[in-house]
């Protein structure tokens, strides 16, 4: 694309930013009642002011922040600690209420604001929190974390006590609303282990199996588990794994879901890089879109920091500091996630004479214990004793033996996204490299480029060495302990290979023959096949690749699933009439909106695959099959010789697809639209006590399944998408300034802003906005600028 043209289309952008808020605006107040009009007042009047000058107790220097058209704030310091603290201060001018329910999750706290509900969650927050050598935490991110924790946590209590001082401009609406005040923060509020443990596997996936082993027995429990590389289930010798399951850890869920406050009367990622060998400007580009939860406020916020030492842009979450994706001046990263298994469950054996103690290699052993105190909103204080045995925390217990979790979050420099304050800095490949001795979680592919022209990917992460494959859970009196962890250097990684190109999008990284047992369950590898095949017919047909066609890759709903499963179609006698047939042989393969075969598709898909579980998986297990087995299961369909029974099955599943089609949509085809079926719907946390017009945006409908590189996951049944890339980056080496990135729903967290949802019909449309580096670039933008001064 040339200058002219995205010059343009950055006006074009801004228009329609502009636009949809007003419009957005304009539903909210033609719907609400007297009550919901109150409520935006007091929500616009709440609102954090992003121009103008503020004096802060705490600064050193003069800082100045200049937010872009799309919130974006750009903060130029005169020294480090400043450029943290006001991060700090400017994150939560944006989303401190977000931020306060992240560090009560981590604390074990939210029961005392949203009630019972959040009882058993505090519970086991408490159990997971680190409780190593301090010192030793701090220093494993980097030598000067804990002064950046320091300075970043007083810039947040700074906005906070400039929005409690007697006389002020008040709390949030958010905090007006849920009825309680946010409290100063502390370092070690940012060393969430409960953020991270959603990050890490398998725990769940070790019940999962043992569930089905008991159900079934080894052989078929292993058939439906898809393991890569191929083993079998090792239970271990004399070991009951009946009564385990999932469920007995339901309420051991991270940080990043939705919590709701009800009205009281009362988480696949992609990213490749390519060299400039194949590229317009002879220059790398790298793209990334990491896929999470998408919810309101957005789990990203993207943030540019600048002082002596630091010129980064890009995405983290608002309570860390620093930038996990992005780029610095010279090098760009990217980031999805590398399936480690950093997770063991052992079952330990309680003395049936004294269940305070367990079995050990050396006899009986006593369960450590903490009692702790946790406050209930509208109930009376509740004392719960915390047990832990030499693995870990005690997940549950029966009267004979306990479930406890080892895991690497116990280990020091565990917490999320806190390796990026090295990978910040980093300026080559080798120090890149260095870096990701830093970086254990999340287990991460890593995509790299430079502006030198190299390209790499590193897979980094704390992977445990074990013996056994880490799929069940294993007997805690011995014989199944880790011995270390995987040098850094032996984990996955590549420099400038001969394809000119990398793409991950969580499929197995390993390579045939690795000695290391770090993990067997990957995500499906459609998006990975996908990806390669258009950067590799753009290189057969000798097109230089392009910044639009790295944005249109990012946006791509070509499903491979669905092509295979209409070439076995279409291979399949019978049914030359059937209209429904036609319709499928005559689709491209493209899940757009509009689209009714897509539509037809998705439900046929599920059909299918129902009938393939029946046909394959034995009825005790049936209900244990997850996705990735279901996709197993499918790629083995499309794979078989045709036959007889294969073009019934396919022909019958399709009838029953398109009965329900009818039922959804109506007997007219020609009407039929998966973006009908398959909407976005954001919903905040306080939508019981707030108007809804003011905090949920309206639904959006969406193209794209699991399976696409547009990966808009939604659960069966349902269709709504509850998971997707709610940031993406497209960094150009050759010129900074031609960097693209969009965020989703808006950059503040705060309703009334107007930044709260104006980017959603950007990122709905697969749109971005300029990713303003230099200092001239930024000037420019600039549209709200914001001077603090000490």
């Amino acid at each position: 694309m040339t200058t002219d043209i995205r010059a343009r289309r950055v006006v074009a952008v801004a228009i329609l930013v502009c636009a949809a808020a007003g419009t957005l605006a304009h539903i909210a107040s033609g719907k609400a009642s007297r009550a919901g009009a109150a409520w935006e007042e007091r929500a616009k009047a709440a609102v954090s002011a992003i121009a103008g000058k503020v004096k802060l107790a705490g600064l050193r220097a003069p800082v100045r922040v200049e937010r872009d058209p799309w919130g974006v704030a750009h903060i130029y310091a005169a020294n480090q600690h400043d450029l943290f603290f006001a991060q700090g201060y400017v994150a939560a001018q944006d989303r401190l209420f977000q931020m306060e329910l992240w560090k009560r999750s981590g604390q074990g706290r939210l029961a005392e604001v949203t009630g019972e509900s959040e009882l058993q969650h505090d519970i086991r927050a408490r159990l997971l929190r680190y409780r190593g050598d301090m010192d030793t935490e701090y220093r494993s991110y980097s030598a000067d974390t804990k002064e950046i924790l320091e300075a970043f946590t007083a810039g947040i209590n700074a906005y906070i006590a400039e929005r409690t001082v007697p006389g002020g401009p008040g709390l949030p609406v958010e905090f007006q609303a849920a009825g309680f005040a946010p409290e100063p923060w502390k370092p070690e509020d940012c060393l969430n282990r409960m953020a991270a443990f959603s990050m890490t596997g398998n725990a769940f996936s070790e019940l999962a199996h043992a569930e089905a082993l008991a159900a079934v027995g080894v052989q078929e429990a292993t058939a439906i588990g898809g393991f890569d590389p191929r083993v079998s289930l090792d239970p271990a010798e004399g070991v009951d794994y009946a009564g385990l399951s999932p469920e007995l850890l339901k309420d051991l869920v991270g940080s990043d879901r939705r919590i709701a406050f009800e009205a009281r009367v009362k988480e696949g990622s992609n990213n490749w890089v390519v060299s400039g060998k194949l590229t317009a400007t002879g220059k790398p580009i790298l793209a990334n879109d990491p896929h999470r939860i998408l919810a309101e406020p957005s789990l990203r916020y993207i943030v540019h920091l600048v002082a002596p030492g630091w010129n980064v842009i890009g995405a983290g979450e608002p309570a860390l500091p620093g930038v996990a994706a992005g780029h610095n001046e010279r090098i760009a990263w990217g980031f999805t996630i590398f399936g480690l298994d950093q997770q063991d469950l052992y079952l330990e054996e309680k003395n049936p004479a004294n269940g305070g103690e367990y079995r050990t290699e050396k006899g009986w052993e006593n369960f450590q214990t903490e009692r702790e105190e946790f406050r209930v909103r509208d109930a009376r204080p509740t004392t719960v004793e915390l047990r832990f045995t030499r693995h870990g925390p005690v997940l549950w217990e029966d009267a004979k033996r306990a479930l406890v979790l080892h895991w690497v979050g116990a280990e020091p420099g565990t917490a999320g996204y806190l390796g990026s304050l090295a990978v910040d800095r980093a300026e080559n490949w080798n120090e890149f490299s260095e870096a990701m001795r830093r970086w254990k979680v999340p287990s991460e592919n890593m995509v790299y480029a430079d502006v030198e022209g190299n390209i790499g990917e590193f897979s980094a992460g704390l992977a445990p060495l074990r013996s056994w494959t880490g799929l069940l859970p294993v007997p805690g009196a011995g014989g199944f302990e880790w011995s270390g962890f995987v040098p850094t250097e032996k984990l996955p990684h590549s420099f400038n290979p001969d394809a000119g190109f990398i793409a991950t999008a969580n499929h197995k990284m390993i390579p045939e023959g690795y000695p290391y047992r770090v993990g067997y369950e990957w995500a499906p590898p459609e998006r990975f096949l996908r990806i390669p095949a258009v950067l590799r017919e753009a290189a057969s047909r000798h097109h230089a690749l392009t910044m639009d066609d790295m944005e249109a890759l990012q946006s791509d709903v070509t499903s491979e699933l669905a092509r295979a499963l209409v070439a076995s179609l279409r291979a399949a006698p019978g049914g030359s009439g059937d209209p429904y047939r036609k319709m499928m042989l005559a689709w491209d393969g493209r899940i757009t909106r509009n689209s009714g075969a897509a539509a037809l598709y998705e439900i046929w898909s599920a059909e299918l695959q129902n009938a393939l579980i029946e046909r394959s998986v034995p009825a005790a297990a049936r209900k244990l099959v997850r996705g990735l087995e279901t996709a197993d299961l499918m790629d083995a369909f499309v794979k078989e010789v045709p036959s007889a029974a294969k073009s019934e099955l396919l022909n019958t599943t399709l009838a029953k697809a398109a009965g329900k089609m009818k039922s959804l949509q109506g007997p007219d085809a020609s009407q039929w639209a998966w973006g009908k079926l398959h909407v976005l719907r954001l919903r905040h946390g306080l939508d019981a006590l707030l108007p809804v017009s003011l905090v949920d945006p309206g639904a959006v409908e969406r193209p794209g399944d699991g399976h696409t590189v547009n990966a808009t996951a939604y659960r069966p049944g349902s269709y709504e998408q509850v998971a997707g890339a709610s940031y993406r980056e497209v960094m150009d080496l050759s010129d900074w300034d031609r960097s693209v990135a969009i965020n989703t729903p808006g950059q503040s967290g705060q309703p009334g802003s107007k930044h709260y949802a104006d980017l959603l019909p950007l990122w709905n449309d697969g749109q971005y906005f300029p990713l303003n580096y230099s200092k001239s670039a930024v000037d420019r933008a600039a549209m709200d600028i914001l001077e603090l001064v000490p």
